[in-house]
């Protein structure tokens, strides 16, 4: 057997011409009020995927529940940044081993370029293995691996020492097929995809996405729904992830983040009936990395 067909989708042995979606919930560990939005969307089969940040205050929380829970698709969101003002977390590393990835108050820098102009990319493998590493020891089984902020594609180094990590632990990264038209789209959006890249994730080996989005924003609850009602619409068939940022409203989430509104809409919006009977229309398929993994090794044995 082999790995045949246009995308991924069909690749995996999904319909031709079919549109198959992972909505996949990101930041989980960051806060207690993201861990209660995941675990309801997971425990109500409303979203497929989450990822959780292993340095942050409260993966160990969410780490012990996901262990009680193990039929649900828990994945890691590999963390090297720290982009809040005043909470902030730092390496799971030894601080000495790896002083690349940490500004002068001790945490990890604010944002992507601060650690791409001070992190060697042998710094930044050392700390995601890791992070890996100390999930697993906590009781995990990481059904994948992705990257907060999209640090590890912020160079073509780090992306090689992300690839490399994936195939060496054999946990799917969110790798995506660069086409032409993937690469135009995500230069666009600024990530430095060169052809040095684009022939490190020529040579990875585990399964890879078709397209991947973020949940639009929206002035409104409605706004927003209608803006995702638009991405839905404009899917073409293939795999595709779609990520968001779900989170319970509290005050103490509000002096987090000035995004708190967009993310309490995002705790609301997959189980909002209108959102569920929208993507039956639109004939969506939902699969998670489990799934992805368990196809691929079935098509490749």
């Amino acid at each position: 057997m082999g790995l045949i067909g246009n995308n991924w989708a069909e690749k995996l042995g999904f319909p031709i011409g079919s549109r198959v979606v992972i909505l996949h919930a990101d930041d989980i560990g960051m806060c207690q009020e993201a861990n209660q939005a995941a675990e309801t969307y997971l425990l109500n089969n409303q979203i497929q995927s989450v990822a959780v940040m292993v340095p942050c205050p409260w993966f160990n929380d969410f780490a012990e529940w996901s262990q009680k829970n193990t039929t649900y698709d828990v994945g890691l969101h590999l963390t090297l940044t720290a982009e809040w003002k005043t909470y902030r977390w730092g390496p799971i590393s030894n601080p000495r081993d790896v002083p690349g990835l940490i500004d002068r108050d001790e945490y990890f820098y604010h944002e992507v370029p601060g650690v791409v102009m001070h992190a060697s990319a042998e710094e930044v493998e050392k700390e995601i293995r890791a992070q890996i590493d100390r999930a697993i020891s906590m009781g995990m089984t990481p059904d994948h691996i992705d990257t907060h902020m999209g640090t590890l594609y912020g160079s073509a180094k780090y992306a090689e020492v992300f690839f490399k990590v994936a195939m060496d632990y054999n946990i799917p990264a969110n790798v995506i097929d660069f086409t032409p038209e993937i690469v135009e789209k995500f230069r666009n959006q600024g990530y430095p995809i060169s052809d040095e890249m684009v022939s490190y994730g020529n040579k990875y080996t585990l399964p890879k996405l078709d397209d991947f989005y973020s949940v639009p924003t929206g002035k409104t609850y409605e706004d927003k729904l209608s803006n995702f009602f638009n991405l839905i619409q404009s899917l073409k068939p293939g795999l595709s992830e779609i990520i968001f940022h779900p989170s319970i409203e509290t005050e103490g989430l509000k002096k987090i983040t000035n995004s708190w509104q967009q993310r309490v809409w995002e705790a609301e919006m997959f189980s909002d009936s209108d959102v569920i009977q929208y993507m039956k229309n639109e004939g969506i398929i939902f699969t998670n990395w489990k799934e992805i993994m368990n196809r691929f090794e079935e098509k490749t044995k």
